[in-house]
């Protein structure tokens, strides 16, 4: 597809700058500054612009109508031993994840494994960061999630109605001498986030993931930004099992944890809100001991040894198209759309803050 839009190329240390003198002229704290511009700044770095700094124009407006709480911070729930749940109070989610992950590995680490609830967070991002950040920590850890955005956008299987979100699943498993494995999918064929992206870039969106409102296929992602009574839906992947994941994630996350699932009555009118099931295990307490790791190694050296297909320069395992687009980036700057920036800096200003300020911050004045 030609391409048809054109792009600002920011430094990653100068679109960090800029979101964060964004979350600076809301009143966000120096520390959720920083934790949330790397987490969005990450997420473009990982080529997952779906939840980078494009989340902030809906991160402002939850803001403005009192349904975002700046500089909010989670309360303990449930304390019981290896269980615990956090109450995220509708706070940044890039924080309250953050957090909670680090709540969880300490527990792990004093007990083998800590099953991890959080409830009533803002949008919680991409979750493939908490996966990387409890790989990082040396835990193998397994995230399930459910959210709200006041409608819904996913049909089920069969289905040409919308009755869920996208809700993610993600995994990581350290291991040593090498990046570990991150898997990091929307139980969507796309991510809601994509549509936005592909629908700011003037794109269509890859064939047999949207139907409109009368369940025929489509490649416009403006159905999705219709009138309730036209919006369309996107598919789940895998047909039944990716329908089957996404309604277990919901069950996990959303009815385990006390955040509520999506049924009449429940989900309408209700801000950006993600509840979180991680299950975050320290891997040599279950049996494998000291050998865990060589024997990930022994299993990914003989995935990756599969002849690749023709027209196929090797076999990738999950987050390594991740680490070659974050290698990129990091060379040759971020692609950031300019419907994307104009949005953003719409939103900025609405907060008080100068377009020239914003510009400047990422080196574009």
């Amino acid at each position: 597809m030609a391409e048809t839009t054109r792009y600002h190329r920011i430094a990653p240390a100068n679109l960090k700058k800029a979101i964060m003198l964004v979350f600076a002229q809301v009143g966000s704290s120096t520390r959720e500054q920083e934790l949330t511009a790397d987490h969005l700044v990450a997420a473009n770095l990982a080529g997952h612009d779906s939840h980078g700094v494009g989340m902030i124009p809906a991160y402002l407006q939850a803001w403005r109508e009192k349904k975002l709480t700046i500089n909010g911070r989670h309360t303990v729930a449930v304390d019981s031993g290896p269980i615990l749940t956090v109450d995220g109070g509708l706070g940044l989610g890039q924080v309250i994840a953050y957090d909670a992950m680090n709540l969880g590995m300490e527990r792990a680490r004093q007990m083998g494994v800590c099953i991890l609830g959080i409830r009533n967070a803002h949008h919680t991002g991409r979750i493939g960061h908490w996966a990387e950040q409890c790989a990082a920590g040396g835990f193998v850890s397994m995230h399930y999630v459910a959210g709200f955005a006041g409608v819904t956008s996913v049909a089920p299987f069969g289905g040409s109605q919308t009755r869920f979100q996208t809700n993610p699943y993600s995994a990581g498993f350290p291991l040593p001498g090498r990046p570990p494995i991150i898997l990091d999918f929307a139980t969507s064929k796309i991510a809601m986030g994509k549509v936005r992206v592909a629908f700011n870039k003037g794109e269509q969106v890859p064939e047999n993931c949207l139907i409109d409102a009368e369940g025929k296929p489509t490649r416009d992602p403006g159905v999705m930004y219709a009138p309730s009574d036209k919006r369309g839906a996107l598919f789940t992947f895998g047909e039944h099992k990716g329908s089957g994941l996404a309604m277990i994630c919901e069950l996990f996350a959303g009815a385990l944890t006390g955040g509520g699932t999506t049924y009449p009555g429940n989900y309408e009118n209700r801000p950006i809100m993600n509840s979180m099931l991680s299950i975050i295990v320290e891997p040599s307490r279950l049996g494998g001991g000291d050998n865990v790791g060589p024997e990930a190694n022994r299993f990914v050296d003989w995935v990756k040894s599969s002849k690749p297909l023709p027209g196929v320069q090797e076999v990738l395992v999950a987050g390594e198209p991740e680490r070659k687009r974050r290698a990129e980036r990091e060379r040759d700057g971020i692609p950031v759309d300019i419907t994307t920036w104009s949005e953003v800096a719409k939103a900025a200003e609405a907060a008080g803050l100068k377009r020239s300020d914003l510009d400047k911050a990422a080196s574009l004045a």
